[in-house]
């Protein structure tokens, strides 16, 4: 058991390239809205707390935000407009942005690996008891070993869906089967305990509202 008033310290570490595919799913072919950050923090909260016990309360307490960035001259105004806006969206809600340099013809390169050190190292200054991975990527099954053997309990967040143009969005079953939990995030509209957080997650920013085309749809953001 914990200490009286002690809090379990959660920190959110944001695959921006599955968690964008999921926001533009979600925007526009389910027509929900703009999945945002800081309700889903707080949907995680509940849910760690769900799991965990003996704690006083939950919270996100460090969050961070790992994706390639392209440079303006491979970048059209609308989509540097949208970044800009996705970065003021990030400050607000308290989540880290770090971005890596990206070229059209390599593409992302490292940012996995510098998700994993973040991570790690948050660990390893002790400054979170739960790691909540939000990404699907068999990649980071080391990372969670690691994570474990420093006594960190880990969380995969994952979206599991088929866009409209086939690409699918799933976790590797081998991250599955290495975390310590794992929550389906677009499935919580079914679950009873959840469907009501699940409608919280989503809003439709004041741009957007009297457009029909929302975010770029085949943003790489």
């Amino acid at each position: 058991m914990k200490d009286q008033g002690s809090i379990c310290r959660i920190g959110a570490f944001y695959d921006g390239s599955f968690f964008s595919h999921a926001q533009r799913y979600f925007y526009h072919e389910r027509k929900l809205g703009w999945l945002s950050f800081q309700p889903l923090h707080g949907l995680i909260e509940h849910f760690m707390s769900t799991k965990e016990q003996g704690f006083a309360s939950y919270k996100v307490v460090y969050a961070a935000w790992h994706q390639g960035l392209f440079s303006t001259k491979d970048t059209t105004e609308e989509q540097l407009r949208f970044e800009r806006n996705r970065y003021h969206d990030l400050l607000h809600a308290g989540v880290e942005p770090k971005y890596l340099p990206m070229s059209q013809t390599q593409g992302e390169k490292g940012t996995d690996v510098a998700l994993a050190v973040d991570a790690l190292q948050t660990a390893l200054d002790d400054k979170i008891d739960v790691a909540a991975l939000v990404t699907g990527d068999g990649d980071f099954v080391p990372l969670v070993r690691a994570l474990n053997k420093q006594g960190i309990r880990v969380l995969a967040a994952f979206f599991d869906f088929t866009d409209k143009t086939g690409r699918k969005c799933f976790i590797n079953e081998r991250l599955l089967n290495a975390c310590n939990y794992s929550v389906n995030l677009s499935a919580l509209d079914k679950d009873r305990e959840f469907k009501s957080l699940f409608k919280t997650l989503f809003r439709i920013p004041g741009e957007w509202k009297n457009k029909k085309s929302g975010p770029p749809e085949g943003s790489a953001a």
